[in-house]
């Protein structure tokens, strides 16, 4: 595996080559807790050209923001440094990875090439309604130096997801990606934003195998 490291801000990002391929790339985007795989998963093994993966800010070989700060904006930032690296690429997000995904399809349509939304940890994020306020007490850090943020922990499994809010996104991906079809949900569990972007016109429900077979074949 070959890591590139790229520069967003003050935060370092771990791009991880999995395999080296001709055409355009296929980007994984972790869940919550979780970081780039050592080895191109079975279940996208089939993809035709490059496979990649993001550590995102907090997870993995990635630095971390002191004393927190994390949100899944932050998040889809780390995912346009990696896209104006890597140019055009096909995104396949797990948990909180798909709602970065979703994200980020929208805000850089002529870019994402196709995002597949998967199950996987930080899915539902904090529901789509603010929480009572609450302040944090400094967190215990792990000496691993791969363990995820406690602070990305805590902070992004409240993040607030309003249905709206995604499928503005999802919306744009529709009118601006060029693409009949620029997000395809593989997911079987879908909280509120995720089942409400499910139901947009131009939105596929389909299993990973076929997303990527329909976004393999598109220019």
């Amino acid at each position: 595996m070959t890591t590139t490291r790229l520069t967003h801000v003050r935060t370092e990002l771990a791009l991880h080559e999995l395999r080296a391929g001709e055409g355009r790339p296929l980007l994984l985007l972790h869940g919550l807790g979780e970081r780039t795989p050592d080895t191109v998963p079975d279940e996208v093994a089939a993809w035709p050209g490059p496979i990649l993966g993001l550590d995102l800010s907090g997870h993995g070989a990635s630095s971390r923001a002191p004393g927190g700060g994390y949100t899944a904006e932050v998040l889809m930032a780390d995912v346009d440094t990696a896209l104006a690296h890597l140019g055009p690429a096909t995104l396949v997000g797990r948990g909180l990875g798909a709602y970065v995904a979703t994200l980020i399809a929208g805000a850089r349509p002529q870019l994402v090439r196709g995002a597949v939304l998967c199950d996987g940890p930080g899915l539902a994020g904090g529901g789509p309604a603010p929480h009572s306020p609450a302040v944090l007490a400094p967190l215990a850090l792990h000496d691993d130096a791969d363990a995820p943020d406690p602070y990305a922990l805590v902070e992004l499994a409240r993040d607030i997801r309003p249905d709206d809010y995604a499928t503005t996104y999802v919306r744009q991906a529709i009118e601006l990606s060029g693409l009949e079809v620029p997000v395809a949900v593989a997911a079987v569990v879908r909280p509120p934003w995720l089942a409400a972007v499910a139901a947009e016109p131009g939105v596929a429900i389909e299993t990973l195998a076929e997303a990527l077979r329909r976004y393999g074949s598109v220019g």
